[in-house]
């Protein structure tokens, strides 16, 4: 059987990409969306989804590049005075791996976010982690065992396979991609030991911000068997923000993608039927 969970991420990052997710909602395909809680943007998502009782809302956990929710002087290890956390992928994989004082301040931290998330009163879908941090084993270990408080009953694995993605156009395999992959079956062992559900496979990496319409088209037509998320990053616009963390993104078509006929007949094609994260609990 083939089933998939179509989901965007960023929810809360700017009203562009707010307006974006409830349009691909109310007139395309989209059932699932990611919120960062100390989103710019936040407030006006959560209205947003309170007036969509249809669209399933999970965590987008941020504990890299991104904006923390605890005050910098809570957490003066992982986050400057602004309050953001750095992009040095492998200076912060290092430290929340070997310094127990780091981690100290990112376990309050996820749990801050997970609080955050409850005040919304919406209820908690899934979770994922900003940029797949949530591969490191710390960040994923934290984020299971904190969440599981939280009611967390799934999370993403975001393992792609190659097959599709050579189906569907052009693709070539990294050794990054390859070290992705590997990554993938701790945070499944973890989350499944922990009792929560995970996808089969994941698609959006490869392509991610690039997911337009007839990339889109071609793979739903060649979706494996299995439960597969394909997850987005709409927005109807580009604003300073946007721009500056993410600059060669097709935002605008990656939201014409979740609306475009040719995606609904692809996953028709591949008989693939449509869900949520709930439908697995």
């Amino acid at each position: 059987m083939k089933r998939a969970i179509i989901s965007a991420d960023d929810f809360g990052l700017s009203v562009e990409v707010n307006e974006a997710i409830e349009i691909a909602h109310r007139d395309g395909l989209l059932s699932t969306a990611s919120l960062m809680v100390a989103g710019p943007a936040f407030d006006d998502a959560v209205e947003r989804a309170r007036r969509l009782p249809d669209l399933r809302v999970g965590l987008h956990l941020v504990a890299i590049e991104g904006p923390a929710t605890l005050p910098p002087a809570d957490i003066p290890l992982l986050v400057a005075q602004d309050g953001q956390f750095p992009s040095d992928q492998l200076r912060l994989g290092v430290e929340y791996f070997f310094r127990p004082s780091v981690r100290r301040e990112l376990a309050a931290e996820i749990a801050a976010q997970f609080e955050a998330f409850r005040s919304t009163g919406l209820r908690l879908d899934h979770a994922n982690a900003h940029k797949h941090m949530h591969l490191h084993p710390t960040v994923g270990a934290l984020l299971i065992e904190i969440g599981k408080k939280f009611g967390l009953r799934a999370v993403r694995v975001p393992l792609e396979p190659l097959e599709p993605l050579y189906a569907a156009g052009i693709y070539t395999d990294t050794l990054g991609d390859a070290a992705l992959r590997r990554w993938t079956a701790l945070l499944r062992h973890q989350a499944r030991e922990a009792g929560m559900i995970t996808n089969d496979w994941c698609f959006g990496l490869a392509w991610s911000g690039h997911m337009t319409p007839s990339r889109v088209a071609a793979l739903a037509a060649h979706l494996p068997e299995g439960v597969s998320e394909i997850y987005f990053h709409p927005a109807t616009s580009k604003n300073t923000l946007i721009s500056r963390l993410m600059p060669d993104y097709e935002h605008e078509a990656e939201l014409a993608a979740l609306c475009s006929p040719g995606f609904r007949a692809g996953l028709a094609h591949s008989c693939t039927r449509l869900i949520g994260w709930n439908d697995l609990y």
